[in-house]
């Protein structure tokens, strides 16, 4: 038995992969991606467009895959400059991932979805689980259809298919690739290289942002989880901390008090602003046991440090 990764060189899928590995054996996790990774990953690594269907079931058939986890996809802010590309590659290769597991024998398939479903008609404050989905950008249009056809492939072909609605994700190890939450990592690497940050929304613009290691813990919970107590099949919403740059940086000014932020809003801001500022994610508690382990202390504190480790 094998576990495929797509996208396995992105933020989240660079450590996923080796979450994974450390898990099941680095020989059963095959990382794959469009380019070859940088040092993180290691062998066994395929080159992997997501597009091209035989090579997916080359792949599976290959390595007796029995797991798929696609994280393959273009973020929102660089969804935007390309949005049919971006249609293309979130949706047609989720569908490939999809039809190709139902006849294939894979068992389970991960699917991150994202708080870019929401739109400006959805509530703001502790936005529920079920609630009008009218995104803004293409991203979050792929990532609607996404979760249909997730429940859809459950429903119709019973395939054994899992979704979290991700917020921004704040991490050490990984860079991110072109999201609007960007900021929250970005900021604290300028922090300790140049002591001053320009941040690209507001200072009071609240999203909601979950630490890496919650993230990569929440996959894992999910995946591993009893099939009957997984009553959602679209996204599961989830939930870590709302925060806003300002927030942000005045915690960081707890541990590097000469740090200074400025605020040059661009496009992202009004993408930031059609988005839940707080998530309600008593679903996922009461179904599989989801619960955070890091606020914005913890987090903050953890990320300097670890951040400065790699610094020295």
């Amino acid at each position: 038995m094998s576990i495929l990764v797509t996208g396995a060189n992105g933020q989240l899928g660079t450590i996923l992969t080796e979450a994974l590995r450390s898990k099941h054996g680095s020989h059963k996790v095959i990382a794959s991606d469009i380019i070859r990774p940088k040092g993180h990953q290691t062998d066994p690594f395929v080159m992997l467009d997501i597009l091209n269907v035989q090579r997916i079931g080359e792949i599976i058939a290959d390595y007796n895959v029995k797991q798929i986890y696609h994280m393959a996809a273009i973020l929102s802010a660089n969804g935007e400059w390309n949005p049919q590309k971006t249609w293309n590659v979130n949706l047609n290769g989720l569908l490939s991932i999809l039809e190709i597991a139902r006849l294939t024998e894979v068992e389970k398939v991960f699917f991150p979805s994202t708080i870019a479903v929401f739109g400006p008609s959805t509530p703001k404050e502790m936005t529920p689980q079920e609630v009008p989905m009218i995104p803004t950008t293409v991203y979050g249009m792929s990532k609607v259809a996404g979760e249909l056809w997730c429940n859809y492939y459950h429903k119709r072909y019973e395939l054994d298919v899992r979704s979290l609605r991700f917020p921004g994700i704040i991490g050490y190890d990984s860079m991110p690739g072109g999201g609007t939450t960007d900021y929250a990592v970005e900021i604290f690497h300028e922090a300790l290289e140049h002591g001053a940050y320009t941040c690209f929304l507001e200072g009071q613009t609240s999203l909601p942002m979950m630490y890496m290691p919650d993230a990569i813990r929440a996959i894992m919970i999910l995946m591993d989880s009893d099939t009957k107590n997984i009553r959602i099949r679209s996204g599961y919403n989830i939930a870590g901390m709302s925060i806003t740059p300002s927030q942000l940086a005045a915690e960081i000014t707890k541990h590097l008090p000469h740090f200074e932020i400025t605020y040059h809003s661009d496009f992202r801001q009004k993408i930031a602003e059609s988005w839940p500022s707080s998530i309600d994610d008593r679903q996922a508690k009461e179904d599989w046991g989801w619960q955070p382990q890091y606020d914005l202390s913890t987090m903050t504190e953890d990320m300097i440090q670890q951040l400065a480790k790699f610094k020295e």
